[in-house]
């Protein structure tokens, strides 16, 4: 059986920066495991399969060379790219378990704006921090907070997070948890970095569905509504945050790599 695959760049408009997502139209879902297999063999932080419903939505799934993720951003923006290319028209709106309806717009200035649920964390006191993420972070936090998928590790500045060195095998203990660094920026409004050693490797370059839970914390902290966020992996990516209630838009450019065709 042979299948168009794409890689495309997510939350960069210039090639080999953002986060490199694989894309896989289907007309049918694969076996889940042959499914897994290609997100190994693409060895990227993740492979998005999507099947057109009756409806007109799209039904996706994320995988990581290591497992399927319950809630992926840049695949998910990757996929509303080879869509649009496509012809398809704005907006799309895909769904998924973990996240019901996630409806994707393209703007007038070609960036694509998708709506997350508010995932906001809570903080979480000094005594319940589990031991793992206190070594694992070589500095101490100023704060930690959590959510449903990460332990958000807050600090004073953006040299800080660019410095840090994560004990990635200490982290690992915190699965299926995965960890977010993150501080003001110098020159935008706020930085991160992620790690999942647990889940899907040891930094995963550009999150978008962290951003989810980052946005409406820097929203409150920062007592404005719409912020630029960029996250500092060594191939960096930036993302554009809104807050609306219980939605967190979260919106990028992406840019084509490579379509071709795999046998499966």
């Amino acid at each position: 059986m042979k299948l168009t695959q794409y890689v495309v760049d997510a939350f960069t408009s210039e090639r080999f920066k953002g986060n490199s997502a694989a894309v896989v139209p289907l007309r049918d879902w694969l076996p889940p495991a042959l499914m897994q297999a290609i997100a190994m063999e693409n060895n990227l932080s993740e492979t998005a399969f999507f099947v057109q419903a009756a409806d007109g939505r799209y039904d996706i799934r994320w995988f990581s060379p290591y497992k399927e993720i319950d809630f992926c951003g840049h695949a998910t923006l990757a996929s509303a790219f080879v869509l649009f290319q496509s012809g398809a028209p704005s907006p799309i709106t895909f769904r998924a378990p973990a996240v019901g309806e996630v409806p994707v717009v393209k703007l007038p200035d070609g960036r694509m704006e998708m709506s997350f649920p508010n995932r906001r964390p809570v903080p979480v006191p000094v005594a319940e921090v589990p031991a793992a993420l206190r070594d694992g972070l070589p500095v101490a936090p100023v704060a930690v907070l959590r959510n449903a998928q990460a332990w958000f590790a807050v600090y004073e500045n953006e040299a800080q997070v660019r410095a840090l060195r994560p004990d990635f095998k200490r982290l690992a203990e915190l699965g299926p948890l995965d960890v977010t660094v993150t501080a003001p920026g110098a020159d935008c409004d706020f930085v991160s970095r992620y790690f999942w050693p647990a889940n899907g490797g040891e930094e995963d370059p550009v999150t978008g569905s962290i951003h989810a839970g980052l946005a409406p914390y820097w929203v409150d902290r920062l007592a404005k509504n719409t912020l630029v966020a960029v996250q500092l992996s060594s191939r960096t990516g930036t993302l554009h945050c809104r807050v609306e209630g219980e939605r967190v838009h979260v919106s990028g450019s992406a840019v084509q790599f490579l379509r071709g065709e795999i046998d499966v």
